[in-house]
């Protein structure tokens, strides 16, 4: 049998029971003891079962849950958990529930009879769980595009990443940096895999050599000191570094204390110009006409105090606290998880058609550790 031929009633012939108690035990109703409902799980399990999402929303409106994945880092992150609060505000408003997904997946059966969609974070091509939630056969809604060989979501909210770093690259090399480098996340994401390939598309573009590191996609600050200290040592001609890891720059900013380099501008000609700013979507701010190499300390790669440039790109609280304040950008992560849950809500009340796909605006939010001195 295939999951495409298996019924309720063939569940319930294997299980040994009522093809209704079969329905109670998936959907969580009706007054089913325990161990028949487990044992009618992993019968349903076991034959590949799949609930017809549109049959059983015919039978009622909704379960009143939506399912929530998120990638195995996000339980240290700012981001995601500021991500999940917005998706189930906005769930909320519509009636629904959030059901946190266990990182490591499920089987998809089993999921789909528990919600009436899904929403899947940045998900990953080496992600196990990710196809089988993609084809549960309930609408899903991804943030981010998923970019490994399966069945496509129902809709996707994305951010422009490749224009978000190319807006910090454009910054710091404007506050006067000439040789950046960027601490590029590992893994398959969408975001992952944008920052990467930017960074070498705007070296390229711009003929600057771009200092490219990989780091965990959820890199500590020790292990983004650590990457920025063997950088510093070994390409000491670096003069900005933008870190891509939620809460990791604080480290780059205890290695540039480490290798005795002052955190702010390298170029003091548009001294006195404003140092802070916010610039929404693929924009850059604080654009300034003259930004030159002069006005150094010494020449760049000899002098151990030529100032350091530092900048994220993922904004949250590691980076608004830090000392000096860090440079990053607000993927606002609360309204993009709001994003997310009402393209859901709309799919599934047929406000909206499937393979939707809808833009989430960021913004550069720009600090002290890009502004240049007083």
């Amino acid at each position: 049998m295939t999951s495409r031929t298996v019924t309720l009633l063939d569940v319930a012939r294997a299980a040994g029971v009522s093809k209704s108690t079969v329905s109670d035990a998936l959907q969580g109703s009706g007054r089913v003891a325990e161990a028949t409902r487990e044992r009618v799980r992993a019968v349903a399990e076991e034959l590949g079962y799949r609930p017809n999402s549109a049959a059983r929303r015919l039978r009622r409106s909704s379960t009143g849950a939506i399912g929530l994945h998120l990638p195995q880092t996000a339980t240290r992150l700012d981001y995601y958990m500021n991500l999940a609060f917005g998706a189930v505000a906005r769930a909320q408003e519509e009636g629904l529930d959030v059901v946190l997904l266990a990182p490591a997946g499920g089987a998809s059966g089993r999921v789909a009879s528990r919600v009436d969609g899904l929403l899947v974070i940045d998900p990953e091509v080496g992600d196990s769980a990710v196809p089988g939630l993609l084809d549960a056969g309930v609408p899903v809604v991804t943030g981010e595009r998923y970019l490994g060989p399966t069945a496509a979501p129902s809709g996707a909210v994305i951010c422009d990443n490749a224009a978000s770093l190319t807006a910090l690259l454009d910054h710091v090399t404007e506050r006067g940096a000439r040789h950046p480098a960027v601490l590029a996340p590992a893994g398959t994401s969408a975001w992952a895999t944008a920052l990467r390939a930017t960074a070498a598309s705007w070296g390229q573009e711009h003929g600057v050599a771009v200092a490219l590191r990989t780091v965990p996609f959820a890199a500590t600050p020790q292990e983004a000191e650590e990457t920025t200290l063997a950088l510093l040592r070994t390409d000491p001609a670096v003069d900005a570094v933008i870190c891509a890891p939620d809460g990791a720059a604080p480290g780059v900013l205890r290695a540039a204390a480490t290798a005795g380099r002052t955190v702010g501008t390298v170029s003091d000609r548009t001294a006195g110009s404003t140092t802070s700013g916010r610039t929404a979507g693929s924009t850059t701010s604080g654009h300034t006409t003259g930004s030159t190499t002069s006005g150094r300390t010494g020449e760049v790669g000899t002098h151990p105090r030529t100032p350091l440039l530092v900048a994220s790109c993922v904004d949250g609280t590691a980076t608004r606290s830090a000392e000096p304040p860090v440079t990053a950008v607000d993927l606002r992560p609360a309204a993009y998880g709001r994003a997310c849950a009402e393209l859901l809500c709309d799919i599934l009340a047929g406000r909206t058609a499937p393979d939707t796909v809808r833009r989430h605006a960021w913004a550069l939010e720009t600090r002290a550790s890009t502004a240049w001195p007083c």
